[in-house]
């Protein structure tokens, strides 16, 4: 009997309903959804890199209220998956990667080999769905593209997941023999927090330049209707 954890079919679309229409905690809905935390904080913060469309997991039969209310009820409690989704299979191949994404691939690749050059190319290739040749081109930075290549963390890029890339990073460094000293973990948190501000900021920057475009656009209207009101005076 398979001891392997079973998920939501639609992990992401399902985390952002229960994000949106329950009061569980991240960390409940990360575990019940196989997500990493700062992945449902992104949703809830609308920072996520894509905006999911909801799926709700009674309607699917993968939760019922009763077991939503106990999570809610108790913070500590882990949600017990009621009916396991039925698994779609493709043909072997290489990782597909959404058209919108695929832009992002470089950016990606190039963190992993500046964050852990200990992760091999066929391990790279299988993670991001890229060819040897590209990330060749990329390290001897003989990429056509390689002036505008910015190391990004491809979690955030949503080219993978935090569990896969933890998982890929761990075996490498143990293949390795790399002692796991915490320092790899700093500074994953380092650069998501990082990342997370910047995401915060920009969106502050937009609503403010909004409110500010609201109140230019009212003050403007408010001087119309006075030189309107001027006139009919006249």
């Amino acid at each position: 009997m398979s001891t392997q954890p079973t998920y939501p079919l639609m992990p992401h679309a399902t985390a952002s309903w229960l994000v949106d229409n329950t009061a569980l905690t991240f960390e409940q809905i990360a575990e019940f959804c196989g997500l990493h935390i700062l992945e449902v904080q992104a949703m809830a913060d609308d920072l996520a890199g894509q905006k999911y469309t909801g799926r709700d997991p009674i309607h699917s039969g993968e939760l019922n209220q009763a077991e939503i209310d106990k999570g809610q009820a108790n913070p500590e409690y882990k949600l017990k998956m009621q009916r396991a989704p039925i698994s779609v299979s493709r043909t072997k191949g290489p990782r597909y990667t959404p058209v919108s994404k695929r832009q992002d691939k470089p950016d990606g690749i190039a963190w992993i080999l500046r964050n852990h050059p200990e992760v091999s190319d066929a391990q790279i290739g299988k993670l991001i769905g890229t060819t040897r040749t590209t990330i060749a081109a990329i390290r001897d930075r003989s990429h056509w593209n390689i002036s505008n290549i910015n190391p990004k963390d491809p979690v955030t890029l949503g080219l993978c997941s935090q569990r896969e890339l933890d998982s890929l990073v761990a075996k490498a460094a143990k293949k390795a023999g790399i002692e796991d000293n915490g320092e790899a973990a700093l500074r994953l948190g380092t650069d998501r927090d990082a990342l997370i501000e910047e995401l915060r900021a920009e969106r502050d920057a937009t609503a403010k330049a909004a409110s500010e475009a609201a109140q230019e656009a009212e003050a403007a209207a408010w001087l119309a209707a006075r030189r309107a009101e001027g006139i009919s005076d006249s």
